[in-house]
């Protein structure tokens, strides 16, 4: 039976269009456009059941009507379907009539496959359908009875491009037995195939030749070959032809000079790669095979004309897997061992080149279709490979105790002399889990055992290697580490393996102060993405990207960064990196105020499963920020604390200048009151920091060092440490640590009694906060100034006049804040409050805080 659609995965465009409606001061227009079969249609039917209740009216081209009528009785929608037929006199009229009824609160949508120039007369926002993804594919599948194994439900959601008519065409067709496997190639909707055969038989034969040579080549740069495929001889004529049949389409500018054509979507080709049928096809991809120039689409046509399985093949193409693998070009790696695997029917062999396909995927950073292929992998015998294939992709789901469980039996069972290369790669497979535990030694370690094992020009060497050095600096060994990158940047020059070592280079350069050299290795990471990079290595290049874009006062900047990041890792599927983009985001949403959004970043994070330290350690951090903006101190301590614990084995939390923690916790130690807890934190970090010349992990303690001691009263001192750390921030770029200064400077001065320098200070944190756009502690800033009472505001004075002081105290208290919360807030102390509030109360004539609050309101 078959059952119409329903309309799934347009959460959001439902969302936009209801509230555009709800929100209509006047009339309006919005063109939705998508290609035939994207959901419409389907769009407009779900929208207009959502408005019932509204006066809604629903037209569909070309016979529109009236429109005059469909404005009759003042719609709060119309919604028009393909549009892009319709009467351009009526759409034009349409126009009129709106532009006559400024106060009519109407919403005109209009869906149409494209603009014309009627439509675009009436200057409407458009809202682009994309496809549906793979979660609303898999409901279209539930619903319609269909349980598709994992990598099929991948491969239907590529092969329709999201196109729920496609999607359902196919699920309905095929039989219940495909849907299980996960190695089914998908036909064309028998729908698609009827289309493309009477176009086909509409063509004039070379085009019809062109035609099916674009499809078998499927790579839009190859027009030449084509032709010469296709043995075309009035080329132009044939490209006007083909073009027009709808059946290939310009992938770029298209002119006697450069023409570059592609068959439009995969369904589109294999609906012609059957009108074709096997025989035929199978001929072309052996000529094509003949005609191509690169190695890797040579042997995918061999691949492609081989019906049955063929060992000699299989070989050549696993080859080069291998090399395209070595090379950093993991993708096409994946693709190349899952083709050398159909072609193997020895059982050991074809398991292996399975695994391997599998493992380039999470190479390439590709977890959501490896993910999908687990079961297979999991079916396969045990071995070595398939342990540390599926340890890899735990890492990358943040899995650390399943990785150490699944690395520790492929170490176990592998033999290092019969299989050097796979014991290599276990030992690289350490080096990563070693690497997001945030360890030095134990990453030196393994990193040292696999490039011995591989050695260096290995992948398995050069990955381990470009991690090395991240070891060495939180083993202490900074001068080993800055020169093992600068080796590295001289052997590893070309290829997407320089991808790695850049972010790698990156990530230490920013560790070390070194802000300029790391921007520039950051974005270089990141550039490559679109060179064959790995999508693992871009988000941890966005990630600490977007870091540096924090510390330096570019928000914006990395707020779109991470922005990047989430949509990367939504569709890579690896969640390693998330918590350090979601840190990013909290601290900018709490210090501009946004505490809704900064508890949304942090709610993301901590949704996810994984337990390696880099993940909970930007977690905890994040947390922190969003807790010491509220002035909740205490939370502050109770949140950082388990890090003291954690770094007695984590070397990247001792090592000064990676993770800013210390500064942080013994800040909100001395003003939670815990002055011995914070001098027995600063302590050791203090040393080592001065030991290693860590110039901005210098400063962070010496300010923290400054509040302690300011607490204590020997304010000599403090102010001494305070200007140190200035000094040692003097000439970097990080303005948010000079803002920190500044701002813990002024409220220990202005504690100390000395207003009129708390007061040049204060303003100098201000002036940095704003310049950040960070208006919550520009408000803190304001509320010190005010307090100090060097600039509070003259005017006329009643009898109930409270002093600057107490305004702060009476703002704060009447906000909710506990006198604690308010003590801290303000750098006083809880008796101080009282004090403060019993003389508030009898200036006012309230008896409470709730009538204080209501006073205010």
């Amino acid at each position: 039976m078959i059952i119409e659609a329903a309309c799934v995965g347009r959460e959001n465009e439902l969302s936009e269009l209801t509230g555009r409606v709800a929100d209509a001061a006047g009339p309006g227009f919005v063109l939705i456009t998508a290609p035939h079969g994207a959901g419409k249609s389907t769009l407009l039917r779900r929208l207009s059941e959502i408005l019932r209740g509204r006066r809604v009216r629903v037209a569909a081209a070309p016979e529109l009507g009236d429109p005059a009528e469909l404005f009759g009785d003042d719609p709060a929608a119309l919604l028009i379907d393909d549009a892009d037929h319709a009467d351009d006199a009526a759409l034009r009229r349409l126009g009129r009539l709106a532009a006559a009824r400024p106060q009519a609160h109407v919403t005109v949508i209009l869906a149409a496959e494209r603009s014309t120039p009627a439509i675009a007369d009436l200057l409407p926002d458009t809202l682009r359908l994309p496809g549906l993804d793979r979660s609303a594919v898999a409901e279209i599948a539930a619903a319609r009875g269909r349980s598709v194994h994992p990598s099929l439900l991948d491969e239907l959601t590529r092969h329709t491009m999201g196109r729920p008519r496609e999607i359902v065409e196919l699920l309905d067709e095929l039989p219940d037995r495909l849907w299980s496997r996960a190695d089914a190639a998908l036909p064309a909707p028998a729908r698609e195939v009827e289309r493309v055969q009477t176009a086909l038989a509409a063509c004039r034969p070379e085009t019809r030749r062109l035609i099916e040579a674009i499809a078998i080549l499927n790579d839009p740069d190859s027009l030449g070959t084509a032709v010469e495929l296709s043995a075309v001889g009035d080329v132009l004529s044939a490209v006007d032809e083909a073009v027009g049949t709808g059946l290939v389409e310009p992938a770029a500018a298209v002119g006697p000079a450069a023409s570059a054509l592609a068959v439009p979507t995969p369904v589109t080709r294999a609906a012609v790669l059957e009108v074709l049928g096997p025989k035929r096809t199978g001929l072309l991809h052996r000529r094509a095979s003949e005609l191509v120039a690169d190695p890797a689409r040579r042997l995918h046509h061999r691949v492609a004309a081989a019906p049955v399985p063929d060992a000699e093949l299989a070989d050549e193409v696993a080859a080069l897997a291998a090399d395209r693998g070595g090379a950093g070009e993991w993708a096409e790696a994946a693709e190349l061992y899952r083709e050398a695997g159909r072609l193997t029917d020895e059982p050991l062999r074809h398991a292996e080149r399975v695994t391997l396909s599998v493992d380039a995927l999470l190479a390439d950073g590709d977890c959501l279709t490896a993910g999908s292929m687990v079961p297979t992998v999991e079916s396969l015998r045990e071995t070595p490979l398939r342990n540390a294939t599926l340890a890899y992709l735990a890492i990358l789901r943040g899995r650390s105790a399943e990785a150490r469980i699944r690395l520790d039996r492929a170490w176990g069972i592998v033999s290092v002399e019969r299989e050097p290369a796979i014991a290599a790669l276990i030992a690289q497979r350490y080096v990563l889990h070693c690497l997001v535990r945030c360890q030095g030694e134990r990453l030196v370690g393994w990193a040292d055992r696999a490039i011995d094992m591989a050695g260096t020009a290995s992948p398995a060497g050069v990955e381990a290697a470009a991690i090395r050095g991240l070891g060495l600096a939180w083993s202490g060994r900074t001068a080993d580490a800055v020169a093992s990158y600068d080796a590295l940047g001289r052997d590893v020059r070309f290829g997407a393996q320089t991808q790695r070592v850049a972010i790698g280079h990156g990530w230490l350069q920013l560790g070390l102060d070194e802000v300029d050299s790391a921007r520039t290795s950051l974005e270089t990471a990141v550039s490559m993405a679109n060179l064959g990079g790995s999508k693992r290595i871009t988000l941890w290049a966005l990630g600490w990207l977007a870091r540096l874009r924090f510390v330096t006062g570019d928000w914006d900047g990395a707020l779109l960064t991470v922005a990047q990041s989430r949509e990367l890792a939504t569709t890579s599927g690896i969640t390693l990196a998330t918590p350090l983009a979601d840190w990013t985001a909290a601290q900018v949403h709490c210090l501009r105020g946004d505490r809704e959004a900064a508890d949304a970043a942090v709610a993301h994070s901590a949704r996810l499963a994984g337990d390696y330290e880099i993940m909970q350690i930007p977690l905890l951090l994040a947390q922190a920020q969003i807790a010491e903006a509220a002035a909740d101190y205490n939370k502050v301590t109770r949140v950082l604390s388990p890090l003291r614990l954690l770094a007695e084995d984590t070397p990247a939390l001792t090592e000064p200048g990676w993770w800013p923690w210390v500064d942080v916790l013994a800040n909100a130690l001395v003003l939670d009151g815990r002055l011995e807890a914070a001098d027995s934190l600063l302590r050791p970090h203090e040393e080592l920091a001065d030991l290693r010349g860590h110039r901005s992990a210098g400063a962070r303690l010496r300010y923290a060092r400054g509040r302690y001691l300011g607490a204590i009263g020997d304010i000599a001192s403090a102010r001494r440490k305070f200007e140190e750390a200035l000094e040692l921030l003097d000439g970097l770029p990080l303005r948010h640590d000079q803002a920190r200064v500044n701002f813990a400077y002024g409220q220990t001065l202005r504690r100390a009694g000395k207003r009129r320098a708390a007061d040049a200070v204060m303003g100098n944190a201000r002036d940095i906060y704003r310049s950040l756009g960070a208006t919550a502690y520009v408000d803190r800033c304001d509320r010190e100034l005010k307090a100090g009472g060097l600039h509070a505001v003259r005017g006329d004075r009643s009898s109930a006049e409270l002093t600057p002081q107490e305004e702060s105290v009476t703002a704060l208290v009447a906000s909710g804040m506990s006198n604690r919360e308010v003590a801290a807030e303000l750098y006083i102390s809880p008796k101080t409050v009282q004090y403060h509030l019993t003389r508030i109360y009898a200036k006012l004539g309230v008896r409470s805080r709730s009538e204080l609050a209501a006073l205010r309101r």
